[in-house]
């Protein structure tokens, strides 16, 4: 210690209690002193463990600064393989866009060439043409056949027979009835009228049954031919008008171009089917309006939806007849 006011440890002058102090004796100051030495030490304990501690958080503070150095590594590494990732996704969403686009025009054409096909199919292939034709509802009445006929055309043909003058032909609804006659062979038909009459004034006459030979057709082929400038109307509503009123309101309606229509050539009204064929004066307009299929016409106080189909019409290409035996409810 250089002087007394350096020291922590105050001593009483020599004179006693000139000052204020009381006196000191050697042993309090040695107490005192040992009780210094044991803060002393103390401090230095606290000071040995708060240098470790400083220690053990600059070496954590280092682990720490080290992993925060790596992760932020890591992070830009990552955040640059996700920008090259997103330029990468939109570069591909860009080409699939413009596949998608691609393919949708190349798609648009091919529609375009299917319609187009499948309009010179009809036209050239009137067959393509059935199941656009209007529907029509039947009832069979007929036989059921063994499987391998179900493709055949069964005919019912209407006889129309050339006769010799002075002869008849007469059909009956059985045929036990005709063989009956034709087993008789000969008959008297009585011709005069009333029974008052004698017997100079009747007239009768003899006359001789025999059975009918006939043709029937073996085999028929069609041709069925398109009307490129005419189309059929089917599906009319029922208005309680003219069939002539009805008619008029058609060509009205499809004579109109706004409705897809043309100048009307002609119209019919086909008996016993409700169907109406129209024909055009300019080609392409029943092209158009039978590729639509169906059309809403404004006709009476409300919208219809009416069915357009080709005009088909056809024609006997072949037939082939055969002799058949007479038929036994005919005599002739």
């Amino acid at each position: 210690m250089d002087s007394d006011e350096d020291s922590f440890i105050q001593l009483p002058p020599a004179e006693g209690l000139e000052d204020g102090f009381p006196e000191v004796t050697p042993e309090q100051v040695r107490r005192e002193i040992e009780h210094c030495k044991e803060l002393c030490r103390a401090l230095e304990q606290d000071h040995a463990k708060l240098q470790m501690a400083k220690e053990t958080v600059e070496q954590r503070t280092q682990e720490l600064r080290k992993k925060g150095e790596l992760l932020h590594k890591n992070l830009e590494q990552q955040m640059s393989l996700n920008r090259d990732e997103e330029r990468s996704c939109q570069t591909g969403i860009f080409l699939a866009k413009e596949e998608k686009n691609r393919l949708m025009q190349e798609k648009e054409v091919l529609k375009k060439k299917l319609k187009e096909v499948r309009k010179r199919v009809c036209w050239e292939d009137p067959v393509m043409i059935l199941p656009a034709l209007p529907e029509k509802k039947m009832v069979f009445k007929g036989l059921v056949t063994n499987k391998e006929d179900t493709n055949k055309l069964v005919l019912t043909p209407l006889i129309r027979y050339p006769l010799l003058g002075g002869s008849a032909l007469i059909t009956f609804e059985k045929a036990e009835v005709a063989q009956r006659i034709i087993e008789v062979k000969e008959h008297m038909v009585e011709l005069s009228y009333g029974e008052e009459l004698e017997e100079l004034d009747r007239c009768r006459v003899r006359v001789q049954a025999a059975p009918v030979d006939i043709l029937l057709p073996s085999a028929l082929e069609m041709r069925l031919t398109q009307n490129s400038r005419s189309i059929l109307v089917s599906d009319l509503p029922s208005l309680g008008i003219s069939e002539e009123a009805l008619l008029d309101k058609l060509e009205l309606f499809f004579s109109k171009t706004k409705n897809g229509g043309g100048e009307v050539e002609s119209r019919e009204f086909l008996d016993n089917s409700g169907q109406v064929v129209l024909t055009f004066v300019q080609d392409g307009v029943a092209e158009l309006l039978i590729a639509r299929g169906h059309i809403q016409v404004s006709v009476g106080k409300g919208k219809h939806k009416l069915k357009i189909s080709p005009c088909m019409s056809g024609d006997i290409t072949n037939l082939q007849d055969c002799p058949a035996l007479g038929d036994p409810r005919r005599a002739g």
